[in-house]
């Protein structure tokens, strides 16, 4: 792989070995979500899990969307 660009190395690679951040598995209807959490039950959408692949376009379930657990949007 080729990276062009005019960002010094340090910053592009800072991090790439250091511990990610947490995240959770929230199952919402019959969503199953990875989510990074924000607040108290609020999470950002990481990525989806578990789905109808039609909910893969709404943008409601795009990753870093930020939804309150519990209460994502449903699969219909």
């Amino acid at each position: 792989m080729t990276l062009h660009t005019t960002m010094p190395l340090e910053l592009v690679l800072d991090g790439v070995n250091g511990p990610g951040r947490p995240t959770m598995q929230v199952k919402a209807g019959s969503l199953l979500l990875e989510v990074e959490p924000v607040a108290p039950g609020v999470g950002r959408i990481v990525r989806l899990l578990d789905c109808e692949l039609s909910d893969y376009l709404k943008p409601e379930l795009s990753p870093g969307s930020i939804i309150a657990y519990g209460s994502a949007p449903d699969a219909k």
